[in-house]
């Protein structure tokens, strides 16, 4: 067996997870910058709230919350297939993301 059968897959599994570490690295960053100015705005709305300025209707948030994940979670992609096709690619993505994640 020559080993040009194996680029194809020795192509897909480097640039998975080339681009696994890099997304991995670059979303831990940007989550963190994100989870401060979270934290930031609901600790502004609860205060807000305990000041009287303004009210939060909790009820409608949960049924919104709900709705969205409803609908988010219920699209028609066929995952089985889109995996099957793409184990190569998925497989180092993961294992990069991972590194990627946990450097960042």
């Amino acid at each position: 067996m020559a080993i040009e059968t194996f680029y194809p897959l020795l192509g897909q599994l480097g640039f998975g997870g080339i681009l696994g570490f890099v997304i991995g690295y670059t979303s831990k960053k940007l989550l963190k910058i994100l989870m401060v100015f979270i934290g930031l705005f609901f600790m502004a709305l609860l205060y807000l709230s305990y000041t009287g300025f303004i009210q939060i209707n909790y009820d409608k948030i949960s049924a919104t919350t709900e709705a969205f994940l409803r609908n988010l979670f219920g699209g028609g992609l066929s995952l089985p297939l889109f995996l099957s096709s793409n184990i190569p690619f998925i497989g180092s993505f993961i294992v990069g993301f991972g590194l990627g994640f946990k450097t960042g």
